[in-house]
């Protein structure tokens, strides 16, 4: 097992399984048991959160709005909510790098390959520190092309919910891919903007109004609420439906998510947004979350 191939274990610097209990810099180690119903069930829920010049950003969210969807999936962990934390940060400084993203996966744990989570006696943790390069400042000068994606948005129950089941966020990206497009969008039943595959989607007016539809299709990313908070007493700010031609109409298209931070999207299918250049908003956005994670993200 330890001599097989291992397809990126390049970009792992550290990581940590709570049956073991120790922080591991082997990514050959690295190994996680089949009958985990996390694997072979999807049943788990996850977060990923970055740091940058040595600051891990948001941790306090992460792990609120996992708590919220471990409590959803009736999915206790195996440790306290405190001990995770300074686990985390725990990992973050052994991979000793000064960017980086933390991957966090709570599942129901190993104990058998049915259904039934009482198969399953404690929860898993694992956590895991792997390379991060931030986009060059070319990207954010140039804009992002995003387009309407085949696959539905998901069920109001499961949009709320970061499960690990993220298969229709996985068919997304690849059709990305394919159509040469940086971003998927997915819409609702009404036919109204839900999110993107791993970030949320925004609008302003040509009024200035940043308009942000309502999470039921979506999930409320952590630094999208992050940032309504930070820059609420310069815009105003609307939640509710957004319908596709509206994305045409806008003065400008913002992508937010952990990643990226604020993301102008300049065509949409192939068409041009307002004069195809990035917008004021998206670029006081991304200002205010580097400014926020160099204030208060938590030193490594």
């Amino acid at each position: 097992m330890l001599a097989a191939p291992r397809p990126g274990k390049e970009g792992v610097r550290a990581f940590y399984e709570q049956r073991v209990g120790v922080i591991c810099k082997d990514p050959n180690l690295m190994l996680m048991p089949w009958d985990d119903h996390l694997v072979h069930r999807g049943d788990g829920v996850f977060e990923a959160m970055k740091w940058i010049g040595g600051k891990l950003y948001q941790l306090e969210a992460h792990l609120k709005r996992m708590q919220r969807s471990a409590k959803a999936i009736h999915l206790t962990p195996p440790c306290s909510w405190e001990e995770m934390g300074e686990t985390i940060l725990d990992v973050a400084r052994a991979a000793e790098q000064e960017n980086g993203m933390i991957r966090v996966l709570l599942g129901r744990g190993p104990g058998g390959f049915g259904i039934d989570p009482k198969e399953c006696p404690v929860a898993s943790l694992y956590i895991a520190a792997y390379d991060f390069t931030p986009k060059p400042d070319s990207f954010y000068e140039k804009g992002a092309t995003a387009f309407k994606t085949s696959v539905p948005a998901k069920q109001p129950y499961l949009a709320t919910i970061k499960s690990i089941d993220y298969l229709p966020n996985v068919l997304m990206k690849r059709e990305a891919a394919e159509k040469g497009y940086d971003y998927p969008l997915c819409f609702d039943r009404f036919g109204l903007l839900a999110e993107g595959a791993t970030e949320n989607v925004c609008i302003v007016d040509q009024q200035g109004k940043l308009h942000i539809p309502e999470f039921t299709n979506s999930l409320a990313g952590t630094t999208l609420m992050r940032v309504i908070d930070l820059v609420k007493d310069e815009v105003d700010i609307i939640f509710r439906g957004i319908a596709e031609h509206e994305i045409l109409e806008a003065k400008e298209v913002i992508i937010v998510g952990t990643t990226g931070d604020a993301i102008s999207v300049v065509r949409y299918n192939g068409k041009p947004i307002h004069d195809v250049r990035p917008g004021p908003v998206a670029k006081r956005l991304r200002e205010l979350i580097r400014k926020d994670m160099e204030e208060n993200g938590t030193p490594l």
